[in-house]
């Protein structure tokens, strides 16, 4: 099942309207958002973990909250 808005801010906290959009648009699930959450504040671990990268949803959901993104900066993640 796809995220909810609750799912969001739960996980991340109060977020503007556009990017509670974009998130959603994704299709992604709680737990993908989680793992890309994961992967933007910890990646250099997880690839030292042998984890494989991130496609599909979860990189989507990487490139919306990667610290280009100035919400994300307003985030501190």
């Amino acid at each position: 099942m796809g995220l909810k808005q609750a799912d969001i801010t739960a996980i991340l906290g109060p977020v503007d309207e556009t990017l509670m959009a974009e998130l959603l648009a994704t299709g992604a699930t709680a737990g993908e958002l989680a793992e890309a959450i994961a992967w933007v504040n910890n990646d250099e671990a997880l690839i030292g973990e042998g984890r494989h990268l991130p496609a599909g949803r979860v990189a989507a959901l990487i490139d919306i909250l990667t610290p280009d993104n100035e919400e994300v900066r307003n985030l501190g993640l």
